[in-house]
């Protein structure tokens, strides 16, 4: 497998990458945005436009380079309704959505508890269950919905004519899955739907090769194999748990950040803080806790500088960002944010923020338990002030990928079916870690 190029849609941007095999690098990247549509008949996700993109580039790629063979991964929260041609029954639905909301009195009757599914609920479309029980009220949308598949196992439907759920987005909040025995939950059957959804499949297995369309069009040989895919944060998480010995955490950053313990210390999990269970590629459960950390960044970033010292001074003194920002998910629901003294420059503001992601970010891995070094990967191991807190914080050290990782490697990784864990490098703690550590404790007694 010399050439991997991966189908990577996360909820901002969709992406294909070209990945060398023997040194997990990205040689071609190509992207464009994941705009929502409006409507009608509801917020829904541009796949014929994604569809024709990853057409366009994987020709472009094969031209170029050669594609030995192709991986997916996605974004969570997410489904697909097919009808009996294989068409969408319906578009795919924008989690964020509010329209399962109306129904939660109902769904809520239904759902599974979080002892058997590990998945917390969740508001808007965020739990997939909550998505299917909202749409499938449409009597004629319920009767041309034939098929069900996880986002990953869309494209790979596209690509090979094979259907499938990975079992990491099944694992991933959905309520249609119980983690501990790798089986489909009791509510797939209340909802009718156990004829309707895709086998269930681990992400490193080949699901099948393109189909003569595809190759077609994209002049890559017949024979391409294509990986059953993976969801994103499982795709950060799969290198490390391929060839790193355990204890310890990965968080995945980017529009979420996502906290996953491996070999972490026993814990109870608190649904009402969004701690659940997520599933990793060898189809594990995995504790896990997020926030919509990526989101906060964007949402908060108008104004900020790079910090200066006499900044650093002034926000140690008493600038902190209070959660939440976005109030409907993370450790902290139902928070409002506020700022105990409004930044004076963008510097300040700056590093408020981030301080104010890294707290975020180490509460999460307090409540589920994580033990042993603490790996970021994404966005997030790219801004020093969000690395100097953490590292004040986290007694077995953290430390960053030293090539570029993620989620395009990972899902490479399902390809290539084995390979050592990524270098890291260990991040240093700051000279004034001692001051880092009273802020957050004076931060966590003010939450």
């Amino acid at each position: 497998m010399k050439h991997i190029a991966v189908l990577d849609v996360g909820k901002t941007n969709a992406k294909l990458a070209l990945v060398e095999g023997a040194s997990l690098r990205e040689i071609a990247v190509v992207t464009r945005p994941n705009t929502v549509r409006p409507g009608p008949p509801y917020p829904h996700f541009d796949l014929a436009g994604h569809w024709a993109f990853f057409l366009t580039h994987l020709a472009a790629f094969q031209a170029a380079h050669g594609v030995d063979a192709i991986s997916v991964t996605t974004h969570g929260a997410s489904i697909v309704l097919l009808d009996e041609t294989g068409a969408l029954a319906a578009p795919m639905l924008d989690y964020e959505h509010p329209g399962p909301d109306a129904l939660a009195p109902a769904y809520d009757s239904l759902r599974p508890p979080f002892a058997a599914t590990g998945s917390a609920r969740l508001p808007l479309g965020l739990n997939v269950g909550a998505q299917l029980h909202w749409l499938l009220q449409d009597k004629d949308l319920a009767r041309r919905t034939a098929h069900i598949l996880t986002y990953p196992g869309y494209w790979g439907w596209r690509l090979t004519g094979v259907m499938s759920c990975d079992v990491t987005s099944l694992g991933c909040h959905t309520d249609l899955w119980e983690p501990a025995s790798a089986r489909f939950s009791p509510l797939v059957e209340t909802l009718g739907l156990t004829a309707k959804m895709a086998p269930a499949r681990k992400p490193a297995e080949v699901l099948g090769t393109i189909s003569a369309e595809v190759a077609q069009a994209t002049g890559l040989p017949p024979s391409t194999p294509v990986s059953v895919g993976i969801h994103d944060s499982n795709a950060s998480l799969y290198p490390y748990i391929l060839g790193r010995a355990a204890p310890f955490a990965v968080v995945s950053t980017g529009t979420w950040v996502v906290a996953m313990a491996i070999g972490g210390a026993p814990v109870a999990l608190d649904p009402a803080r969004d701690g659940l269970v997520n599933v990793n590629a060898l189809g594990q459960p995995v504790p896990s806790a997020r926030f919509m950390g990526g989101r906060e960044y964007e949402l908060l970033r108008e104004g900020c500088t790079p910090p200066q010292p006499q900044d650093r001074a002034a926000v140690l003194a008493g600038i902190m960002l209070l959660p939440a920002v976005e109030p409907g998910s993370g450790p902290f629901p139902g928070h409002q944010m506020r700022w105990t003294a409004p930044p004076a420059t963008g510097g300040q503001r700056m590093l408020a923020v981030s301080w104010y992601l890294a707290l975020m970010t180490q509460t999460c891995l307090g409540l589920i338990g994580a033990r042993g070094p603490v790996i970021v990967e994404g966005p997030f191991a790219r801004n020093p002030d969000y690395l100097d807190m953490l590292a004040a914080l986290c007694p077995f050290g953290v430390e960053i990928a030293t090539s570029a990782t993620g989620t395009s490697t990972g899902a490479a990784l399902l390809a290539l079916g084995s390979g050592a864990a990524p270098a890291t490098t260990p991040v240093r703690p700051p000279a004034d870690a001692p001051a880092l550590a009273g802020y957050a404790a004076r931060w966590r007694d003010t939450t």
